[in-house]
């Protein structure tokens, strides 16, 4: 049985937005390509209303911004970004560098070879979000990656300390007080004044993921493409509905367009946690937000069983799924497609958004079926290289790349192998 106590509102939706998001991303791209910093600036005038001299901040402005920042704000992002250095270190450490010998004289090995050059997106706009500095900086720091440019825009006209100070203190090589899409192509196709990156990663909004998606491959790799926050809560009959009606809220503060969605096996803990919703939204200060949210796009399903739940929960593959149940670490088990997992009531979405650190730039709609989220390997490039010492191994390999080619009509490829089969095995062929 599937009881739907909440289902999508999206008739509230409102009228269709008639922007064309890829055409204007488009123009801009063209412009920058054209045009350079020039653009650059017309274009940081008209969105963000910001054309300093100087979009990038000197040491000495830096210092300056940071200087301003309470310090408490200050202990407390080191605080975090040593919790995400510790966990993004263990995993740059799981990725092993190896050689082996498959055959005499035959070596076969690998390596993780950081990128050279990123560009970390700090999302700002209706939050600051400091975060996105130690998800995508740090982490690129934690690989290796040499030169990290970070770009965030201005909030209302001004500079958003509290962003800068986390920026620096993640290990930017460069900050610049740039937003849009006119930060992420200036970082992907370079101008006169930003030097070309080779990767771009963090979060935004449509506008900055559709850059992202029109940049890769020619220009860039990316991270992952970006949607709306997700949520989707998984609860037992022991869940407090309490608990379950406020984390889903903390999800869709994030914005209009973020769903929210419990399963549960319980139709009390449904209905109790709708009602609990219902009363939160009249106190919550982001009930502006998250009120829309959860008209447009929450949802309340029953089912029977928690193996159901798990089930079902998987077929959405949401970007955070949260487990309030008796015994969370049977999803672990019991699931598979999940940006991340956040087990028991004593763990909550927030702390991965936050402080905890894992990292909080993770597949949306539904890409969680194919990919996991921003972590160090994303930094990294997986190289392999050969080597064959043996003339006696090489004339073999000579004989099999021979015949193997010539299977697929590869003929120049072919001779390739003849050629070490003759010179070390001594084989005679007509064309040599």
């Amino acid at each position: 049985m599937v009881l739907k106590l909440k289902q999508p509102n999206r008739s509230n939706a409102g009228p269709a937005s008639t922007v064309d998001v890829s055409a204007i991303v488009r123009g801009v791209i063209n412009d920058i390509r054209a045009d350079g910093d020039k653009a650059v600036r017309t274009y940081s005038k008209k969105f963000d209303k910001w054309s300093p001299e100087s979009f990038k901040l000197s040491p000495e402005e830096i210092q300056q911004i940071v200087s301003t920042v309470p310090q408490q704000i200050i202990d407390d992002i080191k605080q975090v970004q040593e919790n995400v250095r510790t966990f993004a270190l263990a995993q740059r450490a799981s990725l092993k560098d190896f050689e082996l010998e498959i055959r005499p004289g035959v070596h076969l090995g690998q390596k993780n070879v950081p990128i050279n050059s990123v560009g970390a997106y700090i999302p700002g706009g209706r939050y600051p979000l400091l975060a996105s500095s130690h998800m995508t900086i740090l982490t690129a720091k934690c690989a290796g990656v040499p030169h990290v440019t970070a770009c965030t825009p201005p909030i209302a006209g001004k500079i958003p300390a509290n962003t800068v100070a986390a920026m620096h203190f993640a290990g930017a090589d460069a900050i610049y007080i740039l937003g849009g899409v006119q930060a992420v192509a200036a970082m992907a196709i370079g101008t006169e004044t930003m030097k070309k990156v080779d990767f771009i990663a963090g979060p935004g909004n449509a506008f900055v993921a559709e850059a992202k998606r029109q940049l890769f491959g020619e220009e860039i790799g990316i991270d992952l493409p970006a949607g709306p926050t997700e949520v989707l809560i998984v609860a037992d009959e022991h869940a407090n509905p309490f608990t379950v009606a406020t984390d889903l809220l903390s999800q869709a503060e994030h914005g209009p367009d973020s769903p929210a969605v419990l399963i549960t096996n319980s139709q009390s803990v449904g209905e109790k946690t709708i009602a609990e919703v219902d009363r939160l939204l009249k106190i919550l200060p982001t009930a502006d937000i998250a009120g829309v949210s959860w008209d447009r796009l929450g949802e309340v399903i029953v089912v029977d069983t928690l193996d159901e739940a798990y089930k079902l929960a998987d077929e959405y593959a949401s970007e955070h799924v949260q487990i309030l149940t008796q015994k969370p670490r049977e999803a672990l088990e019991k699931m598979s497609n999940y940006g991340a997992l956040f087990l028991g009531e004593k763990t909550c979405v927030s702390y991965g958004d936050k402080c905890i650190g894992t990292n909080h730039v993770l597949p949306t709609r539904g890409a969680a079926r194919y990919t996991g989220g921003l972590w160090v390997g994303k930094y990294l490039k997986t190289v392999t290289y050969q080597e064959v010492t043996s003339e006696q191994e090489s004339g073999e390999l000579g004989r099999l790349c021979g015949r193997a080619a010539r299977a697929e009509n590869f003929e120049g490829h072919a001779r390739s192998g003849d050629v070490r089969a003759h010179q070390f095995l001594g084989d005679k062929f007509e064309w040599i």
